[in-house]
């Protein structure tokens, strides 16, 4: 009976130490205390004990404790070892490649360019390719004398100045026929020796022997007297690039398109402008952010009691119109579907009307613009009443562009029969002596350069050496 009691308690005191041990309420001093019951032993690890039971029927178990009874000390980050790392690495590629761009030269008049001479070119206008200038030569007689005259000759020449170029070139005479056999001489797609050509300033390549003569012109290259020419060349650039930044696309503003839908739809109109008849709504605030004398009409001190209706004087109204439309769009009306109207002379006369209206208002950007309209469109029947509207507003580039219009032999003769010519004699007297002062000035020097400098001319370059074009 004894022994049962004992093995009983022994029992209940077992099974009350693993409720506290597990509870997390045990201690080192209790542990002690529980004697011969419960023995304490350590794994590897200080911080992970294993508690051990035993009882006189042997019975054993194992746990692992969630517990650290005793705290020992881990080494510091900067006792140990410190890791091996390698230094940063950055990338970088350098890229070389052409820039490409094609220019068509058509020569008509063929059989009359035939005895220019030996080494005497007819030129192309100068075209763009790579940020560079280039031209194109054709020598109807051949460039070189040991050649006597058999071949004709092809070049690409640079134009730019003070500077080399790395370049390849394709020269192409196009058979006209249809057939498309056309005569290519191209350095594109080949592998050269040296690499591209290294042009300076003047600096020219091609082929002295392009094409023989005798063959030229009874082959289908030749066609109404005439040869068409392209020319391809590659300007070679380099750039290095590194690391590509992502970035994330930003479509381009489009404040200017939803200002013009504010004033298609008429919505929120507080002031109304009556021309010949016809009204145009607007929004106060709009006009005078854009114009500072709509703003003073507006909003100043001297602004319109009226504001609900105000009359517009010395202005037509599709004028106005194209006024607002720029006010709010931020760029030109199409001047077709203003006027119903499809002809240069509307289109310069809408120009000069709407010019004079942007001075009118201080919209300085809408007259650069009518200026540079303008400017493409010069003629001889335009050019006198567009030289007196750039005087009286003070167009200063326009002026010179129409002077020098003007002074080109052979269109003051025309420009003086035109009523504008008439008109500029009336309201600009000032600027018409300053005109013919000019067409002298200009003349003189045309007859000085032919008298001093006509070997050099014919020869295709200027009395300071430059390269001109070779003129028939």
């Amino acid at each position: 009976m004894v022994i049962c009691a004992r093995i009983k308690l022994h029992i209940r005191m077992t099974r009350m130490a693993l409720c506290l041990y597990r509870g997390g309420c045990i201690r080192g001093p209790m542990v002690e205390r529980v004697g011969r019951v419960l023995k304490v032993g350590k794994c590897a690890s200080a911080s992970s004990p294993i508690i051990s039971l035993s009882g006189k029927n042997n019975y054993k178990s194992t746990i692992t404790s969630r517990h650290v009874f005793r705290e020992t000390s881990r080494p510091s980050s900067s006792s140990s070892c410190p890791a091996s790392s390698s230094p940063p690495t950055t990338t970088s590629t350098s890229i070389t490649e052409t820039v490409n761009g094609t220019h068509h030269f058509k020569i008509t008049g063929y059989s009359l360019s035939k005895g220019i001479g030996i080494g005497k070119y007819i030129a192309s206008d100068t075209f763009n390719v790579g940020g560079y200038s280039w031209a194109i030569y054709f020598y109807p007689d051949g460039k070189s004398v040991e050649d006597n005259a058999a071949y004709v000759s092809l070049f690409i020449a640079l134009a730019s100045e003070g500077t080399d170029v790395r370049a390849l070139f394709e020269l192409t005479l196009l058979d006209q026929s249809g057939n498309e056999r056309h005569k290519v001489h191209s350095h594109f797609g080949r592998t050269l020796d040296s690499g591209p050509y290294t042009l300076k300033y003047r600096g020219s390549m091609g082929y002295k022997r392009f094409f023989k003569r005798t063959s030229l012109e009874t082959s289908d290259y030749l066609k109404d007297d005439c040869l068409s020419v392209n020319c391809m060349v590659g300007v070679v650039k380099s750039h290095t690039e590194g690391p590509k930044i992502y970035s994330i696309p930003v479509p381009p503003s489009s404040m200017g398109h939803q200002f013009g839908r504010l004033l298609e739809s008429g919505k929120g109109t507080d002031v109304n402008f009556e021309i010949d008849g016809e009204i145009f709504a607007a929004h106060k605030l709009v006009l005078a952010a854009r114009s500072p004398v709509f703003r003073a009409q507006l909003f100043g001190p001297m602004k319109d009691q009226n504001t609900r209706c105000i009359n517009v004087e010395d202005i037509e109204a599709p004028v106005f119109k194209a006024l607002l439309h720029f006010i709010y769009w931020d760029s030109l009306p199409d001047i077709e579907e203003l006027t119903g109207i499809n002809s240069n002379g509307s289109s310069t006369l809408m120009a000069q009307h709407l010019l004079a209206a942007a001075d009118r208002y201080g919209l300085d950007r809408l007259r650069l613009l009518c200026e540079a309209n303008l400017c493409k469109d010069v003629a001889i029947n335009t050019v006198a009443t567009t030289l007196a509207l750039a005087e009286q507003h003070h167009c200063f580039q326009l002026k010179v562009v129409c002077l020098r219009f003007v002074a080109t032999p052979g269109n003051l003769s025309g420009v003086m029969q035109t009523d504008g010519y008439k008109h500029l004699k009336e309201s600009c007297p000032s600027v018409l002596t300053e005109l013919l002062e000019y067409v002298a000035r200009v003349s003189e020097h045309s007859v000085s350069l032919c008298r001093h400098g006509n070997e050099a001319i014919l020869d295709g370059s200027d009395i300071n050496g430059r390269r001109v074009k070779q003129r028939l």
